[in-house]
């Protein structure tokens, strides 16, 4: 295969720390996400914007974000909103991009932004004519399957598709929630939606419930998506998806891609040194793999 670059988007600050039963101070979030960024990564959603009430890890979201916007000028941060509220949020600390989520499924988005999926698409169209300074992703959760409905229609999610494009939307992120896709439904899905809409930039992000986050991964780059989504040391899942487990691990995704004839900009060895640093003082839902290799030989 040709040498091609892919990016890849860290989402520990967002998506690996939101479901963590206890809240990790403010001095040690600045310490881990130094350190995954000392790694190379330029991309990273750093948080969400959401009432701390139901997500209590977010609730120095705001001063986590302007505090390394102002260190990391160079690199590209990016919150998750699932609101105009949330997206003003994110313009006030001077963020120029956000994930705005929508889930495929009815039932998921009633349970995980208490929202009909028009009423969500309707408050999309409201962000995209207000805000229009923001640089907006569509998110499409459970783009491969629902906990609570099964299987969700691919020709569901490409209609939700055409309204980002419709309303001027560049870039769509693809997510398997709970981790139920398989490598060949990821990749007909994502090539159908490169071949229908060329000129979008494609986002995946994939959950390893079954094992499969990396693979998923895998098969949505061989697809043509443009940007990957992993968390490190593979913490994570969803609040709002019953039985979802954790990310697809930064450190895994980077070593196969880096192996695969993808170039990924990533120091592998400082991101494996940043996943055990926070494996060995953070208790959570870790699914990675190289993260308990102790070293990794030269050339490997």
């Amino acid at each position: 295969m040709k040498e091609r670059k892919i990016e890849i988007m860290e989402v520990c600050p967002r998506d690996g720390w939101q479901n963590l039963p206890d809240v990790i101070p403010l001095e040690k979030k600045k310490q881990y996400i130094d350190h995954m960024l000392a790694s190379g990564l330029k991309y990273m959603q750093i948080c969400s914007f959401v009432n701390p009430k139901v997500i209590p890890q977010m609730a120095d979201a705001q001063e986590v974000t302007r505090y390394f916007l102002e260190k990391y000028p160079d690199r590209c941060f990016n919150a998750l909103i699932p609101n105009l509220r949330g997206a003003q949020t994110a313009v006030d600390c001077g963020l120029r991009e956000v994930s705005f989520v929508v889930s495929a499924s009815e039932s998921h988005n009633m349970a995980n932004v208490k929202r009909t999926i028009a009423q969500s698409l309707a408050a999309l169209d409201e962000i995209c004519e207000k805000l229009p300074q923001l640089d907006v992703t569509l998110s499409i959760a459970t783009s491969f399957g629902c906990p609570f409905e099964g299987a969700v229609p691919p020709e569901k999610v490409l209609e939700m598709v055409r309204h980002g494009v419709d309303i001027g939307i560049t870039k769509v992120e693809l997510a398997d929630t709970i981790g139920v896709g398989d490598p060949m439904q990821v990749y007909e899905l994502f090539r159908a939606v490169k071949e229908r809409y060329p000129q979008l930039q494609l986002l995946a992000h994939m959950h390893d419930t079954r094992n499969n986050g990396v693979a998923n991964s895998f098969a949505a780059a061989l697809a043509g998506a443009d940007v990957i989504h992993g968390a490190l040391g593979g913490l994570g899942g969803c609040p709002f998806a019953p039985g979802a487990s954790g990310n697809t691990a930064t450190e895994d995704l980077v070593f196969l891609m880096e192996k695969s004839g993808f170039r990924t900009g990533i120091d592998f060895p400082k991101l494996l040194e940043a996943a055990k640093e926070m494996r060995a003082e953070v208790p959570g839902n870790y699914s990675g793999h190289q993260i308990m290799i102790q070293s990794v030989p030269t050339g490997a």
